[in-house]
């Protein structure tokens, strides 16, 4: 590890976690830790990735804080997997967070592998993705929100999605609408995102869980054993929408967070909205929960990050639209509607005094003190992964009001 003193936090997939880990982070005050950095990572194949993922992130920080300024660091690992703009995935992957799904992966696997031109073969790939995320005729029945593309005909989503990711319509490229033929291993492209998409729908449940349920409760036992501890969450990905959450999951009257950056946050810029622009009577899912911050909230995003800018509002169409898939591929893309945007794509939204600046100004100016602001940081951040940037850092200790 890069920093010291530095802790590790885990959680399973319900957010539990390992007895003590709030008293290990409590004892840091005792030994002179005034702040605390804790980052969240965002998908990843294995917990040691994520390990040298904070490492690198965190090596910057030393070289950064203003004199006095004593801080501790802390890694939070979740089991969570690959986002979407990894280019060549292993889905075998995905065993080592869903172990319990091994058998259903493997012939997932296997399917993908083969890309049989068999209209069967998608149908069965259709019901593998409904195993694979738990969704069956009970949950439908009883009112869950699903998304439309675990429930519609396997080749319809399959094109679509091939569509989407060669933005074209999905019937383009010569292929027939009926009597596909050969023309269906095209379509395995579209399975393999279809494949990715559901893999997000488990995840995305999965990050608000653990951040709620674990991350949440484990700070609030944190400020009654170290009340006077600043600490500052930091996430990436899915790992933003987990410390994002923990907000919620803070309890009544406990304000140990001082600052949350969120890089390439993958959830909705309309989350802290008290007021959704297209539907007045509705909330964002974090509505004002800003306000549990005694510092900044931040936003990072960049327009580079094809990930969030593409792909985000797909997924997030899929997941609320209970419309028919049938269409063109590029229009239900949403690149244009702004409902299904990400926050790591744009910032945040729908928030009256947001302040937005660019990653330039920040670096010169300082961070305001509190409320929402969103952080254009395209000129360093050129995908959705990339995050390991000196100017991150500079970011994360100006929030912190903790820079030379």
């Amino acid at each position: 590890m890069s920093v010291e003193p530095y802790r590790e936090i885990t959680f399973d997939k319900d957010g539990d976690g390992p007895p003590g880990q709030a008293s290990e982070l409590a004892a840091l005050a005792r030994r002179g830790v005034g702040d605390l950095v804790v980052f969240a990572h965002g998908w990843n194949n294995s917990p040691s990735g994520a390990t040298r993922l904070c490492s690198d992130f965190f090596a910057p920080f030393p070289g950064l804080l203003a004199p006095g300024v004593e801080a501790g660091y802390a890694g939070l690992i979740w089991p969570s997997m690959m986002f979407t703009d990894e280019p060549v995935p292993d889905f075998r992957a995905l065993v080592t967070v869903l172990p319990e799904k091994e058998p259903v992966i493997g012939r997932l696997t296997e399917l993908l592998d083969a890309a049989p031109a068999d209209e069967a073969a998608f149908a069965e790939f259709g019901a593998l993705l409904r195993e694979l995320t738990d969704v069956d005729t009970e949950s439908v029945a009883f009112g869950e929100a699903v998304p439309e593309f675990l429930l519609a005909d396997p080749v319809e989503v399959c094109a679509l999605f091939t569509g989407a990711l060669e933005g074209a319509d999905p019937t383009a490229g010569g292929v027939p609408p009926e009597g596909f033929g050969e023309g269906l291993k095209r379509y395995w492209k579209g399975a393999k995102e279809a494949l990715r998409q559901a893999t997000y729908y488990v995840m995305k449940k999965r990050a608000g869980r653990v951040g709620e349920h674990g991350l949440g409760a484990l700070l609030g036992e944190v400020a009654r054993g170290a009340p006077g501890l600043r600490v500052h969450l930091v996430g990436h990905s899915m790992g933003a929408r987990l410390v994002a959450y923990a907000l919620r999951g803070l309890p009544a009257g406990a304000r140990p967070v001082a600052s949350v950056t969120l890089l390439q946050g993958a959830f909705s810029h309309y989350a802290f909205a008290a007021r959704l622009p297209h539907d007045p009577g509705r909330a964002g899912s974090l509505r004002d929960l800003q306000q549990r911050v005694r510092g900044p909230v931040v936003a990072c995003y960049s327009r580079h990050d094809t990930a969030l800018g593409v792909m985000y509002p797909l997924a997030s169409r899929l997941a609320n639209d209970s419309e028919s898939l049938a269409g063109d591929a590029v229009a239900l893309l949403g690149a244009d509607d702004p409902r299904w945007g990400a926050i790591g794509h744009d910032g945040v939204q729908a928030v009256p005094g947001t302040v937005r600046r660019s990653l330039a100004e920040v670096l010169r100016e300082g961070m305001p003190g509190s409320g929402c602001v969103s952080v254009d940081a395209a000129e360093v951040v050129l995908s959705h992964s990339d995050i390991r940037h000196q100017e991150l850092a500079r970011v994360v200790v100006s929030a912190a009001g903790a820079g030379r």
